[in-house]
This record gives C-alpha cells, structure tokens and sequence, in this order.
C-alpha cells in the first residue's frame, strides 16, 4: 500500500465520521478540484443570476417592489463574494475563475439562460428558481469542507426570504384580475422545466455525483433533490391556483410521491454549450461590467500595495 493509498483511505474514514475538512488538513487533489469546480461554478451562478433581475429593477411596479427587488440583487453579489472567498481557501485564484467564466470556460446555472419578459417571471424565479436553488443548498450546509459549508448556512437563511418574496408576487398577481393571472400562470409554463434542469442530469448520466456523496460534499442525489422539490412545489402551485405543465404529473400512492413526464435534456445540453436564449446577452453584459470595473480594481491594488509598503517600511524602522 503506498502511502498516498494510505492518506486517501485515512481521509475517507474522517469524512465518514462526520468530521469537517478544513483548510490547512490533508485532502486528496482530486477532492480539492471538484471543490474548486463546484463552488466557483456556484459563485459564477450568484453573479450572472443578478442579471435577469436587475432589468426589472428599474420597472418594479411599485417602490416597494424595487426596494425588495434590489436588496435581493444585493444579497446575490454577496452570495458570489462568499463563494469566491470559500473557493480561495483551497488555492484557488480568484482572478482566474472570474477568467474563466468571462472567456467561456467556465459554466454558470444554465436557468440564467432564460428571458424574463414579464414582471411575473421575477415571482417565477423566486419562486421556482431560488425553491430549486434552496433545495439543493440545504443540504450543502452539511457539505464535509467547513468553509463552504459555513458560507451556505448564511445564504441558506437569505435564499429562503428570496422565495417567499417570489411566491408572494405570483400570490397577489393570481388573486388579480385575469390578465395578471394569466401573466403568472404563463411565468410558471415557461420556468417548470428549466427549473427542474437545475438538479442537473438523472443520476445515471451524472458523471460526478457518485463521488461527490462519497465524500460527503453532495448529501442528496440529482434526483432526490429533483423529486423532493416536486413534491413540495405541486401543492404550492395548487395554493396559487395554477397549473403545473405536465400532463403526466400525477400522485403515486404506492411511491409516496409525484410521477411526472419526461425532461428535455437535449434543451438542457443544448444551453450549457452556449445556445440558450439568453447565454450571448449574459456573457456581454458580464464582460462589459467587467471592463467597467477596471479602474476599481486597479485603485484597489494600489491602495493594497501603499499599506503593504507603509507597514514594511515601519517593520524596518523600528
């Protein structure tokens, strides 16, 4: 047995018993990796899924529907710093994965690909989205790395207001008139499917999620995390007095849950190479606010590196 065989199986056996990995503790590289993979990829998420509803901003229907709107879009670009923060605990540069995502590289959630005509898609995807998105953090604040763990907790309890905002808005446009109705109901048509696409493909075509739940970063499978968000959404849309789009969705008695149709992986596969509705206008928008930053960033680092030069200067002095 060599020793490496002998650090992994060590390092399995304290991730068995529940124990958290920290920064600075031994983890094999390929874990280190997949981390890295996983919650830049979320950063990257947080921050291009501020965009389809920072449009809406300036159109809110009401003041008070933009003040929530716009500290909704606040928590988001603090979600991204908390991730990226987490990310960096692992060696990863920050400088690089924002890189990456600007150049195409790396992936985002393939919802964010999606139009937001309506004001009711921003109750959508509160709704729907953060639910999906709730769904599959919860279990991450249980994730065997303790800063990415301890990160989820805090945007956990945020996500959670995120939804319920969400849901409200679809709320009082289906108590509206019939039009209003009708514009929720055509949200929800539009963002069912993409929001099921979310826990990404079945667990047969998952090609890291076996790994993943042995070390404990995921707890619950794609389609485990996919059917308890059907069963806890159905009833809801049910409350708002909408119908899911799906024929085949029925109650299983024997099961215990809902069976619902089939999903359209072909769409799914399709917008994570790039040909969504939306990826070309996201990706603009994302490299031109980059490249409206510079000058921030720029300033940033000469400040950083003034202080830095004050303090070794005054190390020497004394």
């Amino acid at each position: 047995m060599t020793k490496e065989m002998n650090l992994e199986e060590r390092f399995q056996a304290y991730v068995d018993g529940e124990n958290k990995v920290e920064p600075k503790d031994w983890m094999p590289d390929k874990y280190r990796k997949t981390l890295i993979r996983q919650i830049s990829q979320h950063a990257h998420s947080e921050v291009v899924g501020m965009l389809p509803e920072a449009n809406w901003i300036t159109r809110a229907p009401s003041l008070r529907r933009k003040v929530a709107l716009l500290a909704k879009v606040q928590d988001e670009a603090g979600h991204g710093l908390y991730l990226y923060s987490a990310a960096e605990t692992l060696a990863a540069d920050r400088k690089d994965m924002i890189d990456d995502l600007l150049s195409g590289k790396a992936k985002y959630s393939s919802i964010f690909n999606y139009p937001t005509p309506t004001w009711a898609d921003i109750g959508a995807i509160g709704w729907l989205v953060d639910g999906a998105a709730i769904a599959n953090q919860v279990m991450l604040c249980r994730t065997s790395y303790g800063p990415y763990s301890r990160a989820m907790v805090k945007i956990c309890k945020e996500e959670s207001f995120h939804q319920r905002q969400g849901y409200e808005i679809l709320l009082t446009l289906a108590k509206g008139t019939d039009a209003q109705k009708q514009m929720a109901q055509d949200s929800l048509n539009r963002w069912w499917w993409p929001s099921l696409m979310m826990f990404g493909p079945t667990d047969d075509l998952s090609p890291n999620s076996a790994q993943s739940m042995k070390w404990k970063i995921k707890r619950k499978s794609n389609d485990e995390l996919r059917q308890e968000f059907i069963d806890k959404t159905v009833p809801q849309a049910e409350y708002l007095g909408l119908t899911i789009p799906d024929p085949d969705l029925k109650w299983n008695e024997e099961r215990g849950h809902y069976d619902h149709g089939s999903i359209d992986w072909d769409e799914f596969y399709q917008v994570i190479k790039g040909n969504g509705k939306c990826n070309k206008i996201r990706m603009k928008a994302r490299r031109e606010a980059h490249a409206n930053g510079e000058w921030v960033r720029k300033a940033a680092n000469a400040y950083a590196e003034k202080q830095a030069a004050r303090k070794a200067q005054e190390g020497s002095a004394a």
